[in-house]
């Protein structure tokens, strides 16, 4: 049986019931790794000897009659920007390859004491900054469905490696879409979280994750919306590292199925086939019993994107632009001279302006959410991007404006889901499901209703150019 097919909600039965041992699971976990992340380069660094030492432990505590927890053997991939004792957190950069982890990080913490045997570490672009997997130290990542298409990112190594069959569910962070547009480029499922949901920080970069700004947020990649509820859940548990962590439950209070359609929130321009699967996404919903309501417009985007960016670009811009010159990538300089004049004329006052104004748009959409309970928009306005187009102004202009809601949704602090539907061609196309906050849960249950109308085939081998 080729264990690497099952999802992780199969395999954590099947080893808690002793049909199959953590270690059979992880060999042939490090059997599939092998036989394609030669192609894809998603896994970046790995050590099979300690994969096989950890799964092994999950079997000596069966064997002693110990309780396992919800990810017993399970294999986790996680990003090379979350700390992991021992291993570098390189952020894909050559200025940090030696900047070894002696502690986990929260969310790493979690998945080990949840039962996951850390299978290796995904690729992700220097400083975790775009849409696309390149860097100097680890090199490019693949798309499995298509080498020609972009793997998303940053948690580009994360989407390959889990539509790829590489671990049954794979760690992402998300600042601007680092999980939900991977998911949607490689054709699988991928999951932000309410900000507060997940703990984080990094001892090698403590300022990543905890401050109430920027809201990144640590995520589930997974093949399954099954997979992702079970990641997600392993991933919540407290850790008191986290001052803005949040003990809210998994499951809410009872609400109306209702949907809100909207097709180009913040006039977004999409093409025929994201409109298509959003429409389609729509029926699957309806045929489940859930009510739909095509709306013309949400509660503000455009200005919610705004602040985001003001948001990055006040938060540091000169120091990560002098970072980026020492490391010496080009995609990253070239991204941050798109917005180095944005960056220079910011005022004294402008953080403070925007997460005054940050507050107030919060509580539009929280009202908005509260009488329509689950809104359904586009992921992207286009179908995922060729690999390297922003390598050129006019190719960051066009990711940017595409990647709206990638962007505009993060400073609220909301929940999105990336649902991947189908192909359109060899290029995977989804939706997002997006929900107030502290609701992943009705996120999850739309996700679910859309998944069962059918998915894109997954796990794949990688395909040729």
């Amino acid at each position: 049986m080729e264990l690497w097919r099952l999802s992780a909600t199969d395999l954590a039965n099947r080893i808690r019931a002793g049909d199959v041992s953590a270690r059979e699971v992880a060999a042939d976990a490090l059997d599939r790794l092998a036989a394609v992340n030669g192609a894809l380069n998603a896994v970046v660094d790995h050590r099979p000897e300690e994969v096989l030492a950890e799964a092994e432990a999950v079997d000596a505590a069966r064997a002693r009659g110990e309780a396992l927890g919800p990810l017993a053997g399970v294999p986790v991939t996680t990003k090379v920007n979350a700390d992991q004792r021992g291993f570098a957190t390189t952020n894909g950069l050559r200025l940090q390859k030696d900047l070894v982890a002696k502690d986990d990080s929260p969310v790493v913490a979690n998945l080990r004491r949840a039962g996951a045997v850390l299978l290796g570490r995904t690729n992700t672009p220097a400083f975790s900054l775009r849409w696309f997997t390149t860097n100097s130290l680890h090199g490019e990542t693949k798309n499995p469905r298509d080498p020609g298409l972009t793997p998303g990112g940053s948690s580009g190594g994360a989407g390959s490696a889990v539509a790829a069959g590489i671990g049954a569910i794979a760690h992402g962070t998300d600042i601007a879409g680092s999980v939900r547009y991977p998911a949607y480029a490689c054709g699988v499922h991928g999951l932000r979280p309410s900000f507060g949901r997940i703990p984080a920080w990094n001892a090698s970069s403590p300022e990543r994750g905890i401050g109430p700004q920027l809201m990144a947020v640590s995520g589930p990649l997974a093949r399954s919306i099954a997979d992702i509820r079970l990641g997600l859940a392993a991933m919540a548990a407290p850790d008191p590292r986290d001052p803005w962590w949040v003990p809210a439950p998994l499951e809410g209070p009872p609400a109306p199925r209702k949907v809100a359609l909207c097709l180009r929130p913040g006039g977004l321009a999409i093409v025929p086939e994201v409109e298509a699967a959003l429409r389609d996404a729509a029926r699957r919903l309806q045929a489940a019993g859930w009510q739909v309501e095509e709306i013309a417009d949400t509660p503000p985007l455009r200005e919610a994107n705004d602040i985001q960016l003001t948001l990055w670009l006040g938060d540091g811009f000169a120091a990560v632009r002098a970072a980026a010159e020492r490391e010496g990538d080009p995609a990253a300089i070239g991204l941050l001279d798109a917005f180095r004049a944005r960056a220079e004329a910011l005022g004294p006052d402008a953080i403070t302006q925007a997460l005054t104004r940050r507050a107030t748009l919060a509580r539009q959409w929280s009202l908005f959410l509260a009488e329509n309970p689950v809104l359904l928009v586009p992921v992207s306005g286009e179908l995922p991007f060729p690999d390297g187009l922003d390598r050129t102004p006019e190719g960051i202009a066009r990711a940017f404006e595409a990647q709206l809601l990638q962007v505009a949704l993060a400073p609220l602090g909301i929940p999105a889901l990336t649902v991947t539907t189908g192909l359109v061609g060899r290029s995977p196309v989804g939706v997002q499901v997006v929900a107030g906050r502290f609701r992943e849960d009705l996120c999850l249950a739309a996700g679910e209703a859309i998944e069962a109308g059918g998915v894109p085939p997954m796990p794949v081998d990688p395909a040729g150019a």
